[in-house]
């Protein structure tokens, strides 16, 4: 009883830690937004309260809050649906008020017409809630008999501009991060083969189902990934001082599709394995290896997507490795064998030319290094 108390203790102490160590790691990636935000918002202010003359410049530390923004996605694009949002709230709020006044039905209806003009405009998700939440700002707290509705449309041009200036002067790389996040999409895909391969010659599919669910779980950090590329061209644009980087951040720009692929040939991958598994359908043993030396290459290319240019695992290093992989994907591996086979095989062969496309190689060039088999040279990528 006390053993197992213990154990409980320990396994308990061991999630609190790894949460705050999780804790601790979003907190330093998001350290500089954060800054940039607190900057940002006491800047407009100053702005506008000390320079323009506007006595409560709501609007402008949000709107250049909300121009900067935590989430390190496009902010030009946001700081214009910032403004137009603003503005189209702001000004059905003051119309929509003087003429009927304030109340339950006038709020509700207040912000159906808002909404619906921002729909209208073909607004994005930031102009139709800003326009809502304008114009309810301006319906109760701001009404229009308070004075001042042009400065409101000022302080959110201030903001949003000083939230462009301040990206510019305090910006996040432009590259470190995206490199950072396509390394740990990758580490999830090497470990999750490696626990396919352990899980194919030990036939436990508890190991396999949890690597496919690691897998599956790498949507949303993809998407992230596109989104700090994004945000990553953004800065480039705006800020000299990483004027630099833009070839640097072109190629992480190449690796986004191909990455993608290989993580959804990944989980097709672990599908089949986790199927064959359950039909107690047997691999041959060469090609469960096959599968644990990719897992070992991907690492690889992990740590060369991490490596500065001057630093070794290069592109070469790494495309070395997986063509090594890829050599050893050859028919006779499946010959005789059942369908699970033959799509763990495929989608073997698949990974490994999406990687090589990481690497920088070109696709063709990726297929013609793989031997050929005695139907296809090469098996289409499938989701």
């Amino acid at each position: 009883m006390t053993s197992g108390l213990g154990t409980t203790f320990d396994a308990a102490k061991d999630s609190g830690v790894a949460r705050m160590r999780n804790a601790g790691k979003r907190l330093r990636s998001s350290l500089l937004p954060i800054v940039q935000c607190a900057v940002g918002a006491g800047l407009a202010w100053f702005i506008a309260h000390h320079v323009i003359g506007h006595p409560q410049p709501f609007f402008a530390p949000m709107a250049a809050m909300i121009s900067i923004g935590v989430s390190f996605g496009a902010r030009l694009r946001r700081s214009v649906e910032l403004i137009v949002g603003v503005a189209v709230g702001i000004g059905i709020g003051d119309l929509f008020v003087s003429q009927v006044g304030t109340g339950v039905w006038q709020i509700s209806l207040l912000v159906i017409v808002a909404m619906s003009a921002a729909v209208f405009l073909d607004g994005g998700p930031v102009i139709t809630m800003q326009a809502a939440s304008s114009a309810v700002l301006v319906a109760t707290l701001l009404p229009p008999h308070s004075g001042g509705s042009g400065l409101r449309m000022v302080d959110a041009l201030v903001g949003g501009l000083v939230g462009i200036v301040v990206v510019a002067a305090l910006p996040l790389h432009p590259v470190r991060r995206a490199r950072q996040q396509a390394a740990d999409i990758l580490d999830v895909i090497g470990k999750a083969l490696t626990e396919c391969a352990d899980g194919l010659l030990e036939h436990d599919a508890e190991k396999i189902k949890t690597a496919l669910d690691a897998a599956r779980n790498t949507q949303a950090p993809i998407d992230s990934l596109r989104s700090t590329l994004e945000g990553g061209k953004e800065i480039i644009r705006i800020s000299p001082l990483y004027w630099n980087s833009r070839a640097r951040l072109q190629r992480l720009r190449d690796t986004a599709d191909p990455l993608d692929n290989a993580v959804r040939n990944t989980r097709v991958l672990l599908r089949r394995a986790l199927t064959s598994v359950r039909d107690d359908e047997v691999l041959d043993p060469r090609l469960i290896q096959q599968v644990e030396q990719l897992g070992q290459a991907v690492d690889v290319v992990r740590k060369m997507m991490l490596a500065d240019p001057d630093e070794q695992p290069d592109p070469a290093e790494a495309t070395r490795v997986l063509r090594s992989v890829g050599k050893g994907a050859t028919m006779d591996l499946v010959s005789g064998a059942g369908l699970s086979a033959h799509v763990v095989f495929a989608q073997l062969r698949s990974i490994v030319v999406d990687l090589m496309q990481v690497c920088g190689v070109r696709r063709l060039s990726a297929m013609a290094l793989l031997p050929p088999t005695v139907d296809h040279p090469y098996v289409t990528p499938i989701d």
